[in-house]
C-alpha cells in the first residue's frame, strides 16, 4: 500500500537489486570456507555472523567516504536486520523473542564496529587482537592475524574502488588468505 506522503520521502539512491546483490557478496564471501578450514572461524551460527559482520563493517566503513554512501550504507543495515530477522524466525524463534534478539544483534554489530575501527586505526597487531576476541573466542593468535591481514587488504582494496563502481556493486572482495598466508 502507498501512504500518500511516500512522495516526500528521498528516493533511494540503489535500487533494491542492487543492494541486494551487494548484500549478497557479503553473505557470500562470509561463507567462504577458507576462513572456517584455515582460518579458525567457529562453522557455528555465531561464527558466521561474526565473519558476516566483519564484512558488513568493511564495506560500511569504505562507504563513510564515498559521496551517496550514507544512504545505502542505511539500505544495507536495513537488509542485514530483514536478514538476521527472517533467519531468527526460521530457526523457530518466537514472535517474543524476535525483539529481544535483534537487540543483542544490534549491540553485537556497534561493538565490533567500534572495536573494529578503534583497531583498524591502531595497527596490525590491536585489529588482530580484536578479531581474535571477537571471531575467534579468544584463541588462536596467529589465525587472527591472518585475518586481519585481509581484513587490512579488504579495507586498502575497497579504498581503491571509485565511488560509482561501489555504489553499483560493481566490485569484489579479496580472496581470502591462502594456507601458506598469502593472499
Amino acid at each position: 500500500m502507498l501512504w500518500p506522503f511516500n512522495h516526500f520521502r528521498k528516493p533511494r539512491l540503489a535500487p533494491a537489486g542492487t543492494i541486494e546483490a551487494i548484500y549478497g557478496m557479503i553473505v557470500t564471501q562470509a561463507r567462504e570456507p577458507i576462513f572456517y578450514r584455515d582460518l579458525g572461524v567457529p562453522d557455528t551460527v555465531n561464527g558466521r555472523f561474526d565473519l558476516l559482520l566483519l564484512h558488513l563493517w568493511l564495506l560500511l566503513r569504505r562507504l563513510r567516504t564515498a559521496q551517496g554512501g550514507v544512504e545505502l550504507s542505511q539500505a544495507l543495515f536495513d537488509r542485514f536486520c530483514e536478514d538476521m530477522d527472517d533467519n531468527l524466525r526460521e530457526m523457530g524463534v518466537g514472535d517474543q523473542t524476535v525483539p529481544k534478539r535483534m537487540r543483542a544483534f544490534g549491540e553485537a554489530f556497534y561493538g565490533r564496529v567500534q572495536a573494529y575501527d578503534q583497531a583498524i586505526d591502531a595497527g596490525a597487531e590491536g585489529l588482530a587482537q580484536a578479531i581474535c576476541k571477537n571471531i575467534l573466542n579468544g584463541v588462536g593468535l596467529d589465525q587472527a592475524q591472518r585475518l586481519a591481514g585481509y581484513a587490512q587488504a579488504a579495507n586498502a582494496g575497497l579504498g581503491q574502488i571509485d565511488d560509482p563502481a561501489l555504489l553499483l556493486g560493481s566490485f569484489k572482495f579479496p580472496a581470502p588468505p591462502r594456507e601458506d598466508g598469502t593472499l
